[in-house]
């Protein structure tokens, strides 16, 4: 390659010292020979191709030549000035700016949507203020944009309480109660009411019957509320459905406690979801794989599987805790080192494994 490039050098060193020594006859002889292959190339190609160098070099050179000398470029002299102007403009041509205020980066971006979806009660203003105290600067006019693209209404939209956040607000001091059925072995229907503690999805049992009415849910209700002031935290909310055995006497009791009815909406148990879900687990893990023949025998079972799932079993909404653990337990790494036994209950259904005394 160095060779090759020192061998084209040398060329044209030896053809502009041997311009030197020709006569001028000569040199406008051999004009008027490129002149003529020019014309016959011009006849051949109707249009030729050029890149930037030699728009370039024949710009450059258009302005040292004379005006007649231009017809000589196998291009019009109009062609040769806009590529003169091209180059000039280039040159004092600065980096291109977009007009109006800079675009708000990603992460910015981010962080604004962020702060909108976990705070749904805080407008423009407040979003801004917060993003100041961590020394992020934006107005509200792009946030209200950023929202605007993202599909997130205002702040007064975006306030609505929905079940789930109002559940998880208020888990602490909400009591949910439900009926759910057992068909006996005898197809009789039996009716079975609870109580379940959202914070810590504790069960209590209230009863099971065979045809419960206000009287007697009333009466169950009036067993849990006189524990009620003896609770560390007070209930607020007693949430159940729109069913005919929650009477108004059955609600008097727990407001003369100081505790406001929820009532879900028609025909959405998902409203009451946890109770929902304790049915469900339920039936998966005890109720399915029994025959029940009585409601004595349902009433064992049923205790003996509430005081199991309050006490031992773990619970994933609490860390793999249970609800109301008898002693607190401690990682002891991957090899324990006491034995390992088992405890069944309800006929090998369920097993629990404790360490040996």
């Amino acid at each position: 390659m160095v060779v090759s490039l020192l061998y084209l050098l040398f060329r044209r060193v030896l053809a502009v010292a041997a311009l030197r020594l020709r006569s001028r006859e000569f040199k406008e002889l051999e004009i008027v020979v490129l002149r003529h292959e020019l014309a016959v190339l011009r006849r051949q190609v109707a249009r030729p191709r050029l890149d930037e160098r030699d728009r370039v070099f024949l710009a450059a050179a258009s302005r040292l030549l004379s005006r007649a000398s231009r017809l000589s470029f196998f291009v019009r002299p109009d062609t040769l000035l806009g590529w003169h102007r091209q180059l000039v403009r280039r040159r004092w041509t600065y980096a291109r700016r977009r007009p109006g205020r800079p675009s708000v980066s990603d992460a910015i971006r981010e962080l604004v949507l962020r702060l909108a979806r976990e705070n749904p009660r805080w407008g423009y203003q407040r979003i801004v203020g917060e993003l100041a105290g961590v020394g992020v600067r934006v107005s509200a006019t792009s946030v209200a944009k950023i929202l605007r693209e993202a599909g997130l209404p205002p702040a007064d939209a975006r306030a609505r309480l929905s079940w789930r956040e109002f559940l998880r607000t208020h888990a602490a001091s909400i009591i949910a109660c439900d009926f759910f059925t057992v068909e006996t072995l005898w197809l009789r229907c039996l009716y079975v009411l609870f109580f379940l503690e959202l914070s810590t999805r504790r069960v209590h049992l209230a009863g099971c019957s065979a045809n419960p009415d206000g009287r007697s849910t009333t009466q169950k209700a009036r067993q849990l509320a006189w524990s009620l002031p003896e609770r560390p935290r007070p209930i607020r909310f007693l949430i159940h459905d729109r069913d005919s055995k929650f009477s108004h006497a059955f609600d008097d009791v727990f407001k003369n406690e100081g505790v406001e009815i929820i009532l879900t909406p028609f025909r959405a148990p998902n409203a009451n979801a946890f109770a929902e879900r304790w049915v469900g687990t339920l039936r998966r893990e005890c109720l399915d794989w029994l025959l029940i023949a009585s409601r004595r025998q349902l009433e064992r079972v049923l205790r003996v599987y509430v005081e199991h799932y309050n006490i031992h079993r773990p619970h994933r909404g609490l860390g793999l805790r249970p609800p109301a653990p008898e002693r607190q337990l401690h990682l002891v790494g991957s090899n324990p080192p006491d034995p390992i036994q088992r405890r069944e209950h309800l006929g090998g259904l369920i097993h629990e494994y404790t360490r040996a005394a």
